[in-house]
């Protein structure tokens, strides 16, 4: 069908596109847990996060929810703006469709409130406006989602004046891959059967390789690793060199490969700006933090600062970088070895992110590293250490020691040190140091609610 162009023919075919929506079932899909409150009264509700993480389909379980809790089918409108006959839509056309609503069923009209899913809609120039309209006149509840290029956390809080709520949304993490796959969840901190046990442990192992994008679930490796390939260069080429307007390509590529290749290592501008110049190439500075802040803001990359008090000590330490899925590192690691530590300490990292915690790491006064320090949204702290082994004497003292000397600098902090498996776990440690297996904690409800 020929791209509709005119304020009628978009008003029928978005018409159209209400009707629909309210007469079809609403799509279904595996569970995300977010945490946290995912709407706040009198806020738009913004779900961002990495490309292909799941937005959409988060966007129909928020209504699948208020239907199961008996809000009726017609309060509950989705409209998908990414429609190729839809060009050139404009912040007049939004409230034909508004009107469009209203006039279909007016007796909801400030009586009862009316849950708008909006997919996309930074496609239209002038939404902020829009929403923060119908928040002020109608009684509506909206819920948005679009590309991560668009729709960025700060610019959410920008555009809406105070009117957004921004909901984050990685991939999936250990326990909803397992949700998606079908397999039982073991119940948290009891005795499993040995075959449970291997079961678990060998579902941990291939979600470390394969990650957790929704549809990298199930494919055969050769298949999979074009498929997030594929993912990373759509996110660069739009959300960095479209968006900001990148002069620099091939210093972008190259930092990517880097960040993503080396999973869990630290990072530092200044050490990368001189590998770049020695190569030839005149990138300033400048442009090596700005990058950064871009795959930042697209989610591709977390990273994680030093804990200080002091912010210039904040600054002159390097970052960890990681990627935002475990199953990215496979993809763009060129070692050759295997790096189950490596994925092991992102899967970590992102469900502390998941569970509502502000991450840092901490270097002693001993000059040792423990991984993660976590303060936890409601309160209280945790230092992590995480290994795949620590069977090893060395191993195990060097992890250790990292966490008493950690201990002593944060004494209300718990420790805890994470293995992959039971047979990985230290032959002795000190006292007030918990040794957990990656699994349980990942599966813990204790602490994933």
């Amino acid at each position: 069908m020929a791209p509709l162009s005119s304020p009628s023919e978009r008003a029928d075919l978005l018409a159209r596109k209400l009707e629909e929506s309210l007469a079809e079932p609403i799509p279904a899909g595996t569970p995300r847990r977010v945490h946290g409150r995912t709407t706040l009264p009198g806020k738009a509700t913004a779900v961002i996060g990495v490309r292909r993480s799941g937005k959409t389909t988060f966007l129909h379980q928020l209504r699948a929810e208020r239907c199961a809790a008996g809000v009726p089918r017609e309060r509950l409108a989705y409209i998908n703006f990414e429609d190729e006959r839809l060009p050139g839509l404009e912040a007049a056309d939004l409230g034909h469709l508004l009107e469009e609503y209203y006039r279909r069923f007016p007796a909801l009209r400030g009586t009862e409130t009316v849950t708008w899913c909006f997919d996309g809609i930074h496609l239209v120039p002038g939404w902020e406006r829009f929403v923060r309209r119908i928040l002020d006149s109608e009684k509506v509840e909206v819920l948005l989602s679009g590309s991560s290029a668009a729709l960025l956390s700060r610019e959410v809080a920008t555009s809406m004046r105070g009117r957004g709520w921004a909901v984050v949304l990685h991939p999936f993490g250990f326990e909803e891959a397992l949700r998606h796959a079908g397999r039982a969840i073991p119940p948290p901190r009891r005795p499993a059967t040995a075959a449970a046990r291997s079961a678990i442990e060998r579902a941990l192992l291939d979600y470390l390789v394969a990650g957790g994008f929704p549809e990298a679930q199930g494919l055969d490796p050769a298949t999979r690793g074009k498929l997030l390939a594929d993912y990373v260069d759509v996110a660069m080429i739009r959300d960095v060199l479209e968006r900001h307007r990148v002069t620099q390509p091939t210093a972008l590529r190259w930092l990517v490969r880097h960040l993503l290749g080396n999973a869990a290592s630290l990072f530092s501008v200044e050490k990368f700006h001189a590998a770049l110049r020695s190569r030839g190439w005149a990138v300033a500075k400048n442009t090596v933090h700005d990058l950064l802040a871009h795959l930042e803001d697209c989610f591709l990359v977390r990273t994680v600062w030093l804990d200080s008090p002091s912010e210039r000590r904040r600054m002159v330490h390097p970052r960890k970088a990681y990627p935002v899925d475990p199953g990215l590192i496979p993809v763009f690691d060129r070692s050759g070895e295997e790096n189950l530590g490596r994925a092991l300490e992102t899967a970590v990292l992102l469900e502390l992110e998941r569970r509502g915690c502000e991450v840092s790491y901490v270097r002693t006064a001993g000059g040792h590293e423990v991984d993660f320090l976590a303060r936890r949204p409601g309160g209280g702290r945790e230092l992590l250490q995480v290994t795949a082994d620590a069977r090893d004497p060395g191993t195990a003292e060097r992890e250790l020691r990292a966490l008493e000397e950690a201990g002593r600098e944060y004494p209300d902090a718990r420790r805890i040190l994470l293995v992959l498996h039971g047979e990985g776990r230290p032959a002795d440690a000190p006292e007030g140091v918990e040794v957990r297996t990656a699994w349980e904690w990942l599966l813990d409800p204790e602490v994933r609610e």
